[in-house]
């Protein structure tokens, strides 16, 4: 690049020089004396090479994982790819940078995939199982990892599920357990406290109480749906000598009613509990006070005419 012989400069690297002016090649613009590379160039190609990696390796992880899908795709289908995205709209197919950022991603390709060409003479390209690796959907990889250790995890999955289920049982029947206990001592005290009423001076009413009505008034709604809760308490009262199970005729209808026999002083039971269980209220009502647990049904204070 020169005017005259004395004046002469070497042409710089990436660059063409005639009749003394510099040209850059596509890539590359002038800086002065030099030719530096175009970033904005170089970035648009590298984008559209990650979409074309992206596109090609999803669709070839679509057959590894579930054997739907493109495995070779032909070189005019990436091309036709690339030329309708929208980052070469703005680029005229007649400038030598578009042509410059086509063979920059094509060679980047060409790099990166593997290669064929078909019968018909057209290339073909495959992205490489490795790299399709990365682009498998999260549920394949579970998938073929529970594939791998089938031997493993099943068994471990079933035990897991054996000693969730036998905790859950085991945990159940002492609750019941506990639960049947806890009404079986409040069925008791309310018989006890109905019978000291019913014969005092200023008592009155029966001395029984409906076995249903009892039930209704301790367990709550949902303990309700379950009758073999209610079956348990019914059977430690059947078994219990100081209460008098028969049937009645009560409004019409015959009911099975619970009385209290035991007659005196109050039972070692009831001394116990007497300053925690069903008290007598002038108004004959009964007041439960127990300390309960929280699946304990704490009675309200209200009359427990029956």
């Amino acid at each position: 690049m020169c005017i005259t012989t004395d004046s002469c400069e070497p042409c710089p690297s990436n660059g063409e020089c005639y009749q003394g002016k510099l040209e850059c090649i596509p890539g590359y613009r002038r800086h002065a004396k030099l030719c530096i590379e175009d970033l904005n160039i170089n970035e648009t190609a590298k984008k559209l090479s990650n979409w074309l990696e992206a596109n090609v390796c999803e669709a070839y992880a679509q057959v590894l994982c579930y054997g739907t899908g493109t495995v070779w795709v032909q070189e005019h289908d990436i091309w036709n790819d690339l030329v309708g995205h929208e980052l070469m709209q703005d680029v005229d197919p007649e400038n030598t940078t578009y042509v410059h950022i086509k063979r920059r991603v094509m060679g980047t390709i060409v790099t990166l995939f593997e290669t064929r060409t078909n019968f018909l003479g057209i290339r073909e390209f495959k992205c490489p199982d490795s790299l399709a690796e990365y682009y498998k959907p999260f549920t394949c990889h579970i998938r073929e990892l529970i594939s791998k250790h089938a031997l493993i995890i099943v068994p471990v999955c079933a035990g897991l599920v054996g000693c969730a289920m036998l905790f859950w049982k085991v945990r159940q029947r002492r609750y019941i357990s506990a639960r049947v206990e806890e009404l079986y001592h409040q069925v008791c005290d309310i018989l006890e406290e109905n019978a000291l009423r019913s014969k005092s001076i200023n008592g009155g009413g029966e001395s029984w109480v409906v076995a249903s009505w009892l039930r209704d008034h301790l367990l709550l709604p949902r303990e309700r749906k379950d009758p073999r809760l209610w079956k348990k308490v019914e059977e430690l009262v059947q078994d219990d000598s100081r209460v008098d199970r028969y049937p009645k005729l009560v409004k019409g209808e015959s009911k099975v009613v619970w009385e209290w026999q035991v007659e005196g002083p109050l039972s070692s039971s009831r001394r116990r509990k007497k300053g925690e269980g069903p008290k007598l209220k002038p108004d004959g009502g009964i007041n439960t006070n127990l300390n309960q647990s929280d699946h304990t049904v704490k009675a309200e204070p209200q009359a427990l005419m029956f």
